[in-house]
């Protein structure tokens, strides 16, 4: 009787161990809350929601930007953001998010070959925007650009001091910041870049022009209405731009006569309502390439050089609003390209019948001159007091494209018919007349 209640009690202990691991040991029937977890999570990482017992799937990696240099730039651009505090066009509410190249305004993506070989940040594009602010500076923003070929920036607000390492910015190129808020003197910090375009126009600039601008390697070189006061650079001649704007500035002294050392690169060079003086140079009628020529509104004084009859190329040449004077030379009124010769308000006393043929064709414009039988001249009082005192500059028959007394011009010189061309429509295809305007 004993041994058989202890076999009944040894079954009903091994009964209650079995249900309890049916009950509490399962792992055929997880929990439901963990097992609807686990769906979740594959769910969203691109799972399938399969059986609970079945392995995870390896979550794909998750990278936002284009590349590596895109999110090297993208809190460069945040922090900027920042200090603009006046955004009239919104521009700025477009930049959120990783996608910089395809949702921001005002930024260009490319290719970047050699280091690299990946999407970068190639441009900014800021032209029009208007942006302020009070700290509104290049300063942490373009000199953290490290792939940026092209920086402009016209008509909006940039000011304070330049990045001291922009010239090491390596594949900039171009840099236009005109028409902002910059009063302090030329940015040194740009002397050593390897920029080809560089347009300062319409700040407040003030002080020197290092030389040193004269030797970059630009092809476009802009500095003009600013508050620039001093003589010439001896070296402007030196300078490899096709394309110079020097005007509305303070510069004085003559011109400089290494500007026959630009003669095979120079195309268009405007200094015009600045302080310069003295005698034209010989010198600018070796620039065989030139077709704008314009130091109107200064005080040059002397006549017209005869190597200027080697502009083969020259459209418009403009020297108004000084105090030139002598004949007009003929050989001059013979240049084959001429479209424009503006000789108003000096003190010219003669032309010939070439010049007056121009005349006629509203090519020559010798307005308030001392030329007899002319309409509009000055008045003799006028002409007497200014030829009162002595004048200094020495006559100069020299013409350097004349060769055994043949007057050799540019190869190209009759490439342009001048008939119907207007003066107007010279100046609108000019890129150094387009400087003289705000927003290019």
């Amino acid at each position: 009787m004993l041994i058989h209640s202890n076999v009944c009690l040894a079954l009903l202990l091994l009964l209650a161990i079995l249900l309890f691991h049916a009950t509490c040991l399962n792992t055929n029937q997880a929990h439901p809350i963990i097992a609807n977890g686990r769906e979740a999570l594959e769910i969203i990482i691109g799972g399938g929601g399969g059986s609970y017992g079945s392995p995870l799937a390896s979550p794909p990696s998750y990278y936002p930007f284009e590349s590596k240099r895109i999110e090297i730039v993208y809190p460069v651009i945040q922090k900027f953001k920042q200090k603009i505090t006046s955004d009239p066009y919104n521009i700025t509410n477009t930049w959120v998010g990783p996608d910089i190249c395809n949702n921001y305004k005002g930024f260009f993506c490319d290719t970047l070959l050699g280091d690299y070989n990946s999407v970068a940040l190639a441009g900014v594009t800021f032209n029009g925007f208007n942006f302020d602010g009070p700290d509104l500076s290049l300063a942490g923003f373009i000199d953290e650009l490290p792939d940026i070929i092209v920086f402009h920036a016209n008509s909006n607000n940039f000011k304070g001091p330049f990045p001291s390492n922009i010239s090491k910015i390596k594949y900039l190129y171009e840099l236009d910041l005109s028409n902002n808020k910059y009063t302090c003197e030329f940015p040194h910090e740009i002397l050593g870049s390897q920029l080809t375009f560089l347009d300062l126009r319409y700040n407040t600039f003030s002080g020197a022009v290092p030389p040193q601008v004269f030797t970059l390697d630009v092809d476009v070189l802009f500095i003009n209405n600013n508050n620039f006061m001093q003589k010439l650079p001896d070296n402007l001649g030196s300078t490899p731009a096709l394309y110079v704007t020097l005007a509305n500035n303070r510069f004085t002294g003559p011109i400089p006569t290494s500007i026959g050392r630009a003669g095979k690169t120079l195309i268009e060079i405007i200094l015009l309502n600045n302080g310069l003086s003295g005698c034209l140079p010989c010198e600018i009628g070796l620039l065989e390439k030139a077709t704008v020529f314009d130091a109107s509104r200064n005080y040059l004084t002397g006549r017209i050089p005869l190597s200027f009859t080697c502009l083969g190329m020259i459209e418009i040449l403009d020297l108004a609003d000084n105090q030139l004077y002598g004949h007009v030379p003929e050989l001059v009124c013979e240049l084959p390209n001429l479209v424009t010769l503006s000789l108003s308000y000096n003190y010219f006393t003669g032309i010939g019948p070439k010049c007056l043929e121009l005349v006629e064709k509203n090519v020559l414009h010798l307005r308030m001159n001392c030329i007899p039988g002319l309409p509009d001249q000055r008045t003799r009082a006028q002409c007497r007091a200014f030829f009162s005192t002595a004048k200094g500059c020495p006559r100069s028959n020299w013409i350097p494209c004349s060769s055994g007394g043949v007057i050799r011009r540019n190869s190209l010189e009759s490439s342009l018919d001048t008939n119907g061309i207007s003066a107007v429509s010279v100046k609108l295809k000019s890129r150094a007349y387009a400087a003289l305007n705000r927003r290019l």
